[in-house]
């Protein structure tokens, strides 16, 4: 992959170039006419209540757009007391958005059913993140934190046209706010419950009429919701310094050019789950784990912990991304988005949450990304177009040791003596996965009258992957791969291969949309996506001998018809939608105790179909007072689930015991926004509930672990002084102090001390946020 990575950048700046070379040889012969991103900008600025959306690619008033989409802008963010993305799940119909088990910054993304729990390198989200266009393609450090923004997108259902590979769910665009050309500053301090001290800063300066620069920094820390009760060390505090540079540069009105440079580092300390049962040993019997037998049993807050592997984690990426825009005419423009990502993990996984390693992670692991899209662009009277070129150039690697360390010994502890049953065995796993993936993509709308619009679009994808995996048992506590290089190999490698696959896709989409009036439009629509195969970086061949050849794409088609606009004069503004769709070739992650290993499958051992409704919308009662509503519902089922039982060597299909993981039946919200003057000022206050029904945490229901349903509340109080510069908002968060599950590790059984832990949500918190802007 180093050896591509290089020519792949070099191929990249090369295209920017040529663009850059292009816009320069045609400074001189400027048009009076905007470009079409111009002209739309435009548009919109003049009408302040039509809310703009990209989810096409191309600037579009959000009533015109045949997708489901839900638009979030930074006043409604900071109304609402967002923190990070992860928000965006108590305001979205059926989304799943959530920290992932084990981690502080690593994103879990499901939309109508369709994602990926496992963040393991290799594994592909279900959900695509993009930030100002440029695909993030792992989830590490993905839970980004909502500063210095213009809006946040969440497109649902597959959009393997615009977006391609891994939106087979949707996707979540993070749209970065513009510079301009005039001089600004923002400053933010927030003070909060658990010792909160988050400092935001953010501006941009104009160096020329053509030329600005601009920064945001964002160092945001929190002392824990608990503690590791062995050591005294942080549980689930949050410890984050990011920060963006950009530059912007508009010689003319027909060329633009984009500089970005971001930067995550999270040194938060490890998120241990909350043990729900009591340690075992391999013997059956309770585990005397330390200087207390007590810390064998759950701790009484479920934000404590008893972990003994210390406190390394540390998260670090960056990226740089060039957006050059190019207006060959009033109706033409090219567009060439260059960007190059790199991320680095270092990270422990207390499996069992106790002082011994009954089952211990240390992991680690790498990615890096290169890639260049060139769009071309064409607004027409009744026609309009995007199509384009795509290549992403990108590895995952990593590496982690499994520890089951007991030795049959006695343990006194007066005035007895037990005997407990232990081992010590390590599973050393490494591996990587180079991708190469090519695409060519349209996606364009033509106006038939006045009334009827059809919108078809297609994309060709070709993946190249390369998987690289080994695994091997150790007498020691602790593998080669982590240093202990005295450590014995037990017999042969459990895995040990290289091997490649190719995966070839065409997902097409249609739609037509009908206006019934200035303000209403409905649309029906057909659409397709796919998620890429790979390699189970877990896999054991010594069980489990096909995962060498790794595991096919798996695919979605959704149909969807809705209607949004507003009537009452636009009082009242909504847009919902009915979907249903078949979901085919699931790849299904499965980890199955045998013996001393735990075995990884990843099968495509699924058929499920999805159907369900939508509802977003708002009702301004009277000009002070808007009260909103999301509803969503989802029936998700899997239709077929064969599975390789690897004790047994069997396969059977056991869909009539499984459900679709991370996807309740109802996601609601209900909220207000009040405002009125005070003081000369002008006061927001926010209220919201929010309403998730059960859901299970695997496919397999695991009692323990899954999730009851349950409800959010949250307020937000603003006031912004009458000129405009200051402003100091209070938000209580969790207002019930509710305690919800967000993940889980199920690995029960003495062999594993029983582990069988939850990760929970933050509880209730308050903060004070004061804020200067010039």
């Amino acid at each position: 992959m180093k050896s591509a990575f290089k020519p792949a950048l070099l191929a990249s700046a090369a295209i920017s170039l040529a663009v850059l070379s292009l816009a320069a040889s045609g400074a001189a012969a400027q048009s009076a006419g905007a470009s079409p991103p111009a002209k739309a900008a435009a548009k919109a600025a003049e009408d302040t209540t039509v809310v703009i959306v990209s989810a096409r690619r191309r600037d579009e008033a959000l009533k015109d757009v045949p997708i489901a989409v839900s638009s979030f802008s930074a006043d409604k963010l900071a109304h609402a007391g967002a923190q990070d993305i992860t928000a965006l799940q108590q305001s979205t119909p059926n989304l799943t958005l959530q920290v992932a088990r084990g981690s502080n910054s690593t994103l879990i993304a499901f939309i109508r059913g369709v994602g990926q729990q496992d963040p393991l390198w290799g594994f592909e989200p279900g959900v695509g993140l993009y930030v100002d266009d440029v695909y993030v393609a792992r989830p590490q450090g993905a839970v980004m934190d909502v500063y210095d923004i213009q809006r946040i997108e969440v497109l649902r259902g597959p959009q393997g046209t615009l977006y391609g590979r891994n939106t087979i769910g949707g996707a979540v665009k993070y749209v970065t706010k513009p510079l301009g050309h005039e001089t600004q500053f923002d400053a933010k301090l927030n003070l909060g419950s658990y010792n909160q001290h988050d400092v935001i800063l953010s501006g941009a300066l104009p160096l020329s009429s053509t030329f600005s620069l601009g920064a945001a920094v964002a160092s945001e820390q929190h002392d824990g919701y608990g503690k590791n009760l062995l050591t005294g060390a942080q549980q689930y505090n949050k410890d984050v310094l990011s920060y963006r540079v950009s530059a912007e540069w508009t010689p003319n009105d027909r060329f633009s050019a984009r500089l970005n440079y971001d930067n995550y580092d999270d040194k938060s300390a490890p998120r241990n789950g909350h043990r729900e049962v009591v340690a075992l040993n391999g013997l059956g019997g309770i585990a005397f784990t330390g200087a207390n037998a007590a810390q064998g049993l759950p701790t009484a807050s479920v934000y404590d912990t008893y972990s003994g592997m210390g406190n390394k984690n540390k998260v670090v990426n960056d990226g740089a991304a060039l957006t050059l825009t190019y207006a060959l005419s009033d109706k033409i423009s090219l567009k060439s988005i260059s960007a190059a990502r790199k991320g680095h993990t270092d990270t422990v996984i207390d499996f069992d949450g106790t002082p011994s390693a009954m089952l211990d992670i240390p992991g680690r692991y790498a990615d890096t990304q290169v890639s260049q899209e060139l769009q071309l662009l064409y607004s027409g009277d009744h026609w309009s177009t995007v199509g384009g070129l795509y290549y992403l150039n990108s590895t995952a690697s990593g590496a982690f040791d499994t520890i089951v360390s007991n030795v049959i010994d006695f343990y006194h502890v007066a005035p007895a003596t037990y005997f407990y049953y232990a081992n010590g065995l390590t599973v050393g796993t490494a591996g990587k996965v180079d991708t190469q993936s090519w695409a060519a993509f349209f996606d364009s709308s033509l106006k038939i009258d006045d009334r009827l619009s059809l919108s078809f679009g297609g994309r060709y994808t070709d993946d190249h992957k390369t998987g690289t995996v080994f695994k091997a048992n150790y007498m020691s506590l602790g593998s080669p791969l982590f240093g202990h290089s005295a450590a014995a190999m037990l017999g042969a490698p459990l895995t040990n291969y290289t091997n490649s696959r190719q995966d070839v896709k065409f997902t097409p989409r249609v739609s037509l949309s009908y206006s019934l009036s200035h303000d209403l439009t409905t649309y029906a629509s057909i659409s397709t996506g796919f998620k890429s195969g790979g390699f189970d970086m877990r896999g054991d061949a010594s069980h489990t001998p096909d995962t060498v050849n790794g595991y096919r794409p798996e695919s979605v088609i959704t149909d969807e018809i809705g209607l949004k606009g507003s009537a009452f004069d636009h009082r009242l503004t909504f847009a919902t939608d009915v979907f249903s769709s078949k979901y085919t070739d699931v790849q299904i992650t499965r980890q199955t105790p045998v013996g001393t290993s735990i075995v990884s499958q990843v099968e495509n051992a699924g058929k499920a179909s999805m159907k369900g409704f939508e509802f977003e919308g708002g009702l301004r009662v009277v000009d002070a007072l808007t009260l909103n509503a999301t509803i969503g519902y989802i029936d998700a089922k899997y239709n077929e689930y064969n599975s390789l039982n690897p004790l047994t060597g069997t396969i059977s299909n056991i869909a009539n015991t499984v459900g679709i993981q991370n996807t309740p039946k109802w996601t609601n919200s209900f909220s207000a926004v009040w405002t009125t003057n005070l003081a000369g000022g002008h006061l927001v206050v926010s209220p919201q509930a929010s309403y998730r029904g059960s859901s299970t945490m695997f496919e397999a229901p695991v009692p323990l672990l899954d999730q009851k349903a349950y409800w959010l509340y949250k307020l937000g109080i603003d006031w912004t002084a009458p000129n405009g510069r200051y402003k100091i908002g209070l938000h209580g968060l969790n207002l019930s102090d509710q305690r919800y599950k967000i993940g889980g590790y199920n690995f029960p059984g003495g062999l594993y001390g029983n582990s069988v832990d939850a990760f929970y949500g933050p509880p209730r918190t308050w903060t004070l946020g004061l804020e200067y802007k010039y």
